[in-house]
C-alpha cells in the first residue's frame, strides 16, 4: 500500500466511528507557550484535557505533522543512523474527549491493525503500565491477542507525559516484531531490541501534572492515541528501513541524481540525514518559521547546518537542499497543501541559508583542523567547540560529528558554561515563558458566554457571567459583546463597560480559552463592592471606541490591500511572517531577501491606491475552510483556522481567511502611504504604512515641511532640489578650505610641540594641554613618524566640555609601556576610559577639572612603567 491509501484508511476507519475529522495544526505552535514545535498529535487539544476549553466535539481524528528535536523528545542524534527516528514525521491519531475510554481505544486499534491491515498477530506485542490491571484485563477480554503478549512496564516506558507539566496518565503500546524468524522472539526484547517497533500508543489521559510535580485528576477522562506514520508505511510494505518506502524514496532518488551519488555511499546515512531533515525544514518554513539565532530559528538553523555538512560528504560544496523541495511536494503537496503554496518560498529561504554557511563552513573547517592539531589527548575543549558555534556559525552537534569522525570527543560542559556566560543568554527562555498566575474566576451567571457581535454591532446590553480581580486590573467575562479580542494581528477595542453604578474603562481584551476577557481598569470606589453590586444587578452596556474601530478597519482591510499588491511586485515568494493592525498605522512583515527599493515603493503604492479608488465593496462570507480554500482564498503563517472560517474578497485583488474586522469599500480608506521599510531578520523585511486620517496627517505633515523650506530658502518647490544641492556644493567647499587651513595649522603647531620633547629622563617625552584640535590621532602618527625611538607622547584636550587625551608611543617601548596603559590609566581619573592600539589609543571622560591633574599624574605613572620594565 502506498502512503496516500494508509492515511486515508486510518481517518476513514474512526469517522465511520463517528469521529469527525481534524486538520493538522501547524508544526509552529505560537498559541502553546511551552513548546517550540508541535512534538505529537494531542497538542492542539491540550485546552481540553485541561478543561480550559469546551470542546465542540467529542471524538477526533486526524494526521498530524511533529517535529522532534529538542528538548525531552531529542532524535535529532539518531536521524539517519538507524532506519526508523525522524525529525519531522506524521502522527496519526484518534481521540476521545470525555467520551469512550479504554475498552473502546484498545478494540478499535486492534480491529484496524489485524482485520482492515492484516497484520501477523503473531508478531505483535503489547505493553501496560504497570499499576493498570484494567487495561491488561480489557486486551485480554476484548481482543485474540495471546495473553503471554502482553507484558507491564514502568512510569519509563508507559506512563505517558508531554512535558514536565502538563496532561499525563498511564498508557498501552503496540508493538511489532520486524525480525527473519517468528521463533526467535522473546518478551524481554520489547523496549529494548530496536526488531521490536512500537507503532502505536494509546495514551489514557486522567491526570495533570502541576508545576509542583503532583498529579491532579482532570475533569474529565479523555484517549489520546498516536501511530507513527512512517513506520507503519515501512511495515505494511515489509520494509526493514523507513527510508525504502514512498515516503522518501523519491527524495533520496532526487539526491542521487544531483549529487552522483548511489545511495549505498556511506551506508546510506548522508542521503537519510538529507532526506529528513529536508521535510523538517519544508515543513517548519511552510507554517512560517524562519532560520535565526535563538528559539525555534536556532534549532532550524542547526538541522539545516547539519543537512549542509553531510552534503559535504557528498562533495557538494554548493547550495543544492533547496532544489529537492520539488520531490517533496510530490509526495505530500497533496496532503499538506501549504507545501505547494508556499514552495517558492521554502526554496528561496533554504537556498539563502545554505549560501550564507557555505561562506564561513570552509574557514570553520580550517579552524576544526587547527583545533584539533593542537588538542593533546582525545577531547575537545568546550572553549574551542564555542569559537566554532560562536565565530563560524558550528552548531553544537556538527563539532561533534566532525570530532566523532576523526575519533574524538567534546567536553560539553565547558561548551555549556560558555553558553550561559554569553551575553544574550535566556532568550528563548524569555521568549517561551508560561502564562502569568491568576486567581480563580468568580461565576454570577450560567449563561453562555463571549458571544461577539461587533462585526455588526458597535454597541450591545450584555450580562456579567464571571469575573476576576488581578491587582490594579478588573477581568470581565460577558455574555455577548462588540468588543473585538486581540487576534490575526488586529490589536483589540477599547471602550467603556457601562453599569447603573458605575462605568469601566476596558483598556485591552484578550481570548482565554474560548472566554472574550474584557480587561478593565479598577478603580478604588468599586473595588470593595464590585462583587455585591453585580450579584444584585449584573447587567451593564458595552460601547467601543468607534472612530478608534474605524481607522482599525481601514488599516486592517489596506494590509489585505498591501499583501497583495507585495505578491504581484516583488513574487509569489512573499509570504505574510507577522502584522499589527492599530488606529495609528498598519506594519507588516514579509519574507524577501532583498532591500525594497523606492522605484518597488511606488509601484506597490500605486496598485493599492488604484483599489482605493475603484472603491470595491467587500464581501464577507462563512465558508468551510476547505471550500475557501478550494476558491482561492489565502490562508496565512500561524493562524489556526476553525472548520468554518471567514472569508474577506475584495474582488479582483485579494481574497483571504480573516477574522478581523474590516471597510465596508476601499474608497473608506482614503489614500495609502508606506513610511518605512526595512529588514527585521534574515529574510523579513518589515513595513510600516498609514491610511485614512492618518494618510492625511502625514501629508499634511510633509507639506508643512516643505513650505517651510521653500519659506527659509526663498525658492519654489520646484526650485526646493537645485536650490539644496548648491548649497550642499558650497558647504563641501568651505569645509574643504577649512580642513586645508587646519591642517597647515596644526602642521605648525606639532613642530612647536616637538620642541617641548623632553630627553633628560632617557625617553623622548611629551605631556601636554592643549586648546584645540580636529583630530588627537594625527598629531600620534606624526609623533611616530618624526620620533623614531624611546618616544611617549600624551597630548590632552577639552572639547564640547569633555575631557579627551590621545597617546602614542613607538615600537620599541611598547614592551616597557603601551598607549593603551596610558590612556587607561588617564581615564580612571578623569571619570572615563579608553582604548586602542598598543602604539596609538585615545580616551574620554566626565570630568573636565580633573585633566589637569591626570596629565600630571600621568608623567610618574609612565616612568614607574619604563624603569620596572
Amino acid at each position: 500500500m502506498d502512503s496516500r491509501t494508509i492515511r486515508t484508511q486510518f481517518i476513514k476507519f474512526f469517522k465511520d466511528k463517528e469521529h469527525s475529522f481534524v486538520r493538522s495544526s501547524s508544526v509552529v505552535p505560537l498559541d502553546d507557550p511551552t513548546l517550540l514545535f508541535t512534538n505529537a498529535g494531542m497538542n492542539q487539544f491540550k485546552p481540553y484535557f485541561l478543561g480550559i476549553e469546551k470542546p465542540e466535539i467529542s471524538r477526533a481524528v486526524n494526521s498530524q505533522k511533529c517535529i522532534r528535536v529538542s528538548g525531552k523528545h531529542n532524535d535529532l542524534e539518531e536521524v539517519g543512523v538507524d532506519n526508523f527516528h525522524h525529525t519531522f514525521f506524521e502522527m496519526l491519531g484518534n481521540w476521545s474527549f470525555g467520551d469512550y475510554y479504554k475498552k473502546e481505544a484498545i478494540s478499535w486499534a486492534w480491529e484496524l491493525l489485524t482485520e482492515v491491515w492484516k497484520l501477523d498477530k503473531n508478531r505483535l506485542w503489547v505493553t501496560v503500565y504497570k499499576d493498570d490491571d484494567e487495561s491488561r484485563q480489557i486486551w485480554a477480554d476484548n481482543t485474540d491477542i495471546n495473553p503471554e503478549r502482553i507484558l507491564k512496564f514502568g512510569n519509563k516506558d508507559n506512563f505517558w507525559e508531554m512535558g514536565e507539566t502538563g496532561p499525563c496518565g498511564p498508557c498501552t503500546e503496540i508493538h511489532y516484531y520486524t525480525g527473519d524468524s517468528l521463533d526467535n522472539q522473546n518478551s524481554k526484547g520489547v523496549n529494548i531490541d530496536e526488531q521490536y517497533r512500537e507503532i502505536w500508543n494509546l495514551v489514557f489521559i486522567q491526570y495533570n501534572r502541576n508545576t509542583k510535580g503532583e498529579l491532579e485528576d482532570l475533569p474529565d477522562k479523555h484517549v489520546d492515541t498516536g501511530a507513527g506514520f512512517e513506520r507503519l508505511v515501512a511495515i505494511l510494505n515489509n520494509k526493514e528501513s523507513n527510508y525504502e518506502t514512498d515516503l522518501f524514496v523519491p527524495i533520496i532518488k532526487e539526491i542521487e541524481k544531483v549529487t552522483n551519488k548511489n545511495v549505498l555511499f556511506n551506508d546510506g546515512i548522508p542521503h537519510q540525514v538529507i532526506a529528513d531533515h529536508l521535510r523538517m525544514l519544508s515543513f517548519s518554513i511552510a507554517d512560517g518559521a524562519l532560520p535565526s539565532n535563538e528559539g525555534r530559528g536556532y534549532v532550524l538553523r542547526r538541522v539545516l547546518r547539519r543537512a549542509a555538512r553531510y552534503g559535504r560528504m557528498l562533495d557538494m560544496n554548493s547550495p543544492f537542499i533547496f532544489s529537492l523541495v520539488d520531490s517533496l511536494v510530490e509526495i505530500m503537496g497533496e496532503a499538506y497543501p501549504e507545501l505547494k503554496d508556499r514552495k517558492i518560498h521554502i526554496e528561496k529561504v533554504i537556498k539563502s541559508e545554505e549560501q550564507s554557511f557555505n561562506e564561513t563552513l570552509d574557514r570553520g573547517i580550517e579552524i576544526f583542523e587547527k583545533i584539533v592539531s593542537q588538542t593533546d589527548g582525545k577531547t575537545i575543549a568546550g572553549g574551542d567547540a564555542f569559537k566554532l558555534y560562536d565565530t563560524y556559525g558550528f552548531p553544537l552537534d556538527l563539532t561533534e560529528l566532525m570530532a566523532k569522525e576523526r575519533g574524538y570527543s567534546v567536553n560539553n560542559k565547558e561548551f555549556d558554561i560558555c553558553m550561559k556566560n554569553q551575553k544574550n543568554k535566556g532568550r528563548e527562555t524569555n521568549k517561551f515563558k508560561a502564562s502569568r498566575s491568576v486567581n480563580e474566576w468568580i461565576s454570577i451567571s450560567s449563561k453562555k458566554s463571549s458571544f461577539f457581535m461587533g462585526y455588526e454591532d458597535v454597541k450591545s446590553a450584555s450580562e456579567i457571567i464571571k469575573f476576576r480581580m488581578q491587582k490594579d486590573t478588573l477581568e470581565i467575562v460577558l455574555s455577548k459583546t462588540p468588543f473585538y479580542a486581540e487576534s490575526g494581528g488586529q490589536i483589540s477595542d477599547t471602550g467603556l463597560l457601562t453599569h447603573a453604578k458605575f462605568t469601566l474603562d476596558v483598556a485591552d481584551v484578550q481570548k482565554i480559552g474560548s472566554d472574550i476577557v474584557h480587561f478593565c481598569k479598577m478603580k478604588k470606589e468599586i473595588k470593595k463592592n464590585f462583587s455585591d453590586i453585580i450579584k444584585s444587578d449584573n447587567t451593564l452596556d458595552a460601547v467601543i471606541d468607534i472612530d478608534r474601530r474605524v481607522q482599525i478597519r481601514l488599516n486592517h482591510t489596506s494590509t489585505h490591500l498591501l499583501h497583495s499588491a507585495l505578491k504581484q511586485v516583488l513574487g509569489d515568494h512573499v509570504q505574510q511572517a507577522g502584522s499589527l493592525v492599530a488606529p495609528e498605522k498598519l506594519r507588516f512583515d514579509l519574507t524577501h531577501y532583498e532591500k525594497i527599493d523606492n522605484k518597488q515603493i511606488k509601484e506597490i503604492e500605486d496598485r493599492v491606491n488604484d483599489i482605493i479608488r475603484q472603491n470595491i465593496d467587500l464581501e464577507t462570507t462563512v465558508e468551510t475552510y476547505d471550500s475557501a480554500k478550494k476558491s482561492g482564498a489565502l490562508a496565512l503563517f500561524g493562524e489556526k483556522y476553525e472548520d468554518k472560517v471567514r472569508v474577506v474578497n475584495i474582488e479582483g485583488f485579494s481574497k483571504e481567511l480573516c477574522g478581523g474586522t474590516h471597510a465596508n469599500r476601499t474608497g473608506d480608506i482614503a489614500g495609502f502611504k508606506i513610511i518605512s521599510e526595512g529588514s527585521l531578520s534574515t529574510g523579513v523585511r518589515r513595513i510600516e504604512a498609514v491610511t485614512g486620517s492618518g494618510y492625511v496627517e502625514y501629508v499634511n505633515r510633509k507639506l508643512n515641511i516643505l513650505e517651510s523650506l521653500t519659506d527659509t530658502l526663498n525658492c519654489s518647490d520646484i526650485e526646493l532640489i537645485q536650490k539644496t544641492e548648491v548649497l550642499i556644493s558650497e558647504n563641501k567647499e568651505l569645509e574643504n578650505k577649512i580642513n586645508s587651513f587646519q591642517s597647515v595649522a596644526d602642521k605648525e603647531f606639532f613642530s612647536k610641540l616637538l620642541s617641548k620633547v623632553d630627553s633628560s629622563k632617557g625617553l623622548n617625552l611629551i605631556i601636554e594641554e592643549i586648546d584645540n584640535a580636529s583630530d588627537l590621532r594625527q598629531f600620534g602618527d606624526l609623533f611616530r613618524s618624526k620620533v623614531l625611538k624611546q618616544g611617549v607622547l600624551v597630548i590632552g584636550v577639552v572639547k564640547d566640555n569633555k575631557p579627551s587625551v590621545m597617546s602614542s608611543v613607538t615600537d620599541d617601548m611598547v614592551d616597557k609601556i603601551n598607549a593603551i596603559e596610558i590612556v587607561q590609566y588617564i581615564g580612571s581619573i578623569i571619570n572615563g576610559g579608553g582604548g586602542g592600539k598598543p602604539i596609538l589609543a585615545t580616551a574620554g571622560g566626565k570630568d573636565k577639572t580633573k585633566l589637569n591633574k591626570a596629565l600630571k599624574d600621568v608623567e610618574k605613572f609612565i616612568m614607574d612603567k619604563v624603569n620596572n620594565g
